[in-house]
């Protein structure tokens, strides 16, 4: 039974904000600090990339969250880790010379340090989210559960606006003031370690001590149970009918996204002259906006429109069912991916043209995306339904490595009109494996 005394208003809404600022600060906000640091595009997107492997492999680590220690003290104790290295981060980060960031040739080995510090936060942050996830389970009753779970997803949000847009617009500001852009990330990321830790220290005093909340070391028949169960659900899950199908199409609907995502903020604030490195590559060909509009045009106001796109997603297939909304929201992810080849076509410079340029295609992904994660809903359907759904976020997660570690290197050797082109051209991918589960999913799935 969970402990009455503490109000979930006193620690949900701020447990996941916690859980998704580091996940934004990993995987959004270092492709914009190496974008801005001089970093090229094949080494960026190589190695950001890398950033995606926890959230790939942590279902192989979190019996270890479930049967040692609480889930109390994951979170709190992640929430620490993170915080230190939000602090290390800000005090380590390299100041490359102003000349090497203007023509983009900073090697990420000058940010070795720094990569490492990102991936133990990384695995940091999932480690934080299975224990906040299995948490919020046993810190309040059912009915609690079930009225939260609205204000969590709202706060997750809200820390994706804060990331990808407060956070952003705080580095361009200070880079507009002091024209340094190194000096302009360090703050960045001291905002955030303050963050981190006042969260921290509240949560430490505010989070609740759930009876239900033990560790299971002890019970050793239990956990090898617990063990037998993984194998199970491992097993079930490839012989599952329709297995390949659904990891084909787990891989394939967000390839276009996939290349999409990795690049679309290095265009924004590259330079738009058109000029070659010493081996040949296309650099330039971007808008050239500062740093502080792309955390107001596409931080913040690409994010909610992406969102406000989820919520529309999340009412059309109750409306319709999964299967007869799969072929629009299938459009949806692919077509306002033209927006970026209007934006490297005519590189316009009115803010109002680029902004509604990113507000289509945000909303278009948001509406898509929904489809995708309602799939996966209906694949897990079953007896290790819980299981089953974390391997699906495997391969999605994976969906998004495997574009990206080419992505960079595609753009250096074609420019990136040619590349938003190929974007599109992935759309078949889409369009093909939506065509092969159209035809097995139940018409009624998905409708109220």
């Amino acid at each position: 039974m969970a402990n009455k005394s503490v109000n979930p208003w006193f620690w949900v809404p701020t447990l996941y904000f916690a859980e998704g600022v580091p996940y934004f600060l990993v995987n959004n906000i270092s492709v914009m600090m190496f974008a801005k640091m001089g970093v090229p595009n094949d080494q960026l997107a190589f190695f950001t990339t890398l950033l995606y492997f926890p959230w790939f492999l942590k279902g192989i680590w979190s019996p270890i969250v479930d049967v040692v220690k609480t889930k109390r003290w994951w979170v709190i104790s992640m929430q620490v880790v993170m915080t230190a290295l939000c602090i290390l981060l800000t005090v380590s980060l390299p100041h490359p010379d102003a000349a090497l960031i203007a023509t983009k040739g900073t090697s990420v080995s000058l940010f070795w340090l720094t990569l490492v510090l990102f991936i133990i936060a990384a695995f940091a942050s999932a480690t934080h989210d299975i224990a906040a996830d299995g948490f919020y389970m046993l810190g309040h009753d059912q009915s609690s559960q079930a009225r939260f779970i609205g204000i969590r997803s709202t706060f997750y949000r809200i820390a994706s606006v804060f990331g990808q847009g407060v956070l952003v617009y705080i580095a361009g500001e200070v880079e507009s003031r002091t024209n340094d852009i190194p000096w302009s990330w360090q703050v960045t990321l001291g905002v955030t370690a303050a963050v981190m830790f006042l969260i921290t220290i509240y949560h430490i005093f505010a989070m609740p001590r759930a009876k239900a909340d033990t560790p299971r070391i002890d019970a050793s028949a239990d956990s090898r149970q617990m063990w037998r169960e993984l194998g199970n659900s491992f097993v079930t899950f490839f012989t599952k009918k329709g297995a390949w199908l659904a990891i084909l199409f787990m891989l394939l609907y967000r390839l276009p996204e996939g290349f999409l995502i990795k690049l679309c903020q290095p265009f924004l604030v590259d330079a738009r002259e058109i000029t070659f490195n010493e081996a040949g590559q296309i650099i330039g060909g971007g808008l050239g906006l500062d740093t502080r509009m792309v955390g107001l045009l596409y931080g913040t106001i690409g994010v909610i429109f992406l969102l406000l796109g989820g919520i529309v997603g999340g009412i059309y297939i109750s409306k319709r069912g999964l299967k007869h909304s799969l072929w629009i929201m299938a459009a949806a992810m692919t077509l306002p991916c033209l927006s970026f080849v209007y934006l490297s076509t005519w590189l316009p410079s009115n803010p109002w043209a680029i902004g509604t340029a990113i507000v289509i295609e945000q909303f278009g992904y948001g509406f898509g995306f929904t489809a995708y994660m309602m799939y996966m809903m209906y694949f897990s359907e079953g007896e290790f339904k819980t299981s089953h759904y974390a391997i699906c976020t495997a391969f999605m997660a994976l969906s998004m490595m495997l574009p990206g570690f080419v992505a960079g290197k595609i753009e250096m050797a074609i420019g990136y009109e040619w590349f938003f082109w190929m974007v599109i051209a992935c759309s078949v991918a889409t369009l093909l494996v939506t065509w092969l589960a159209y035809k097995k999913i139940d018409p009624e799935y998905g409708k109220k």
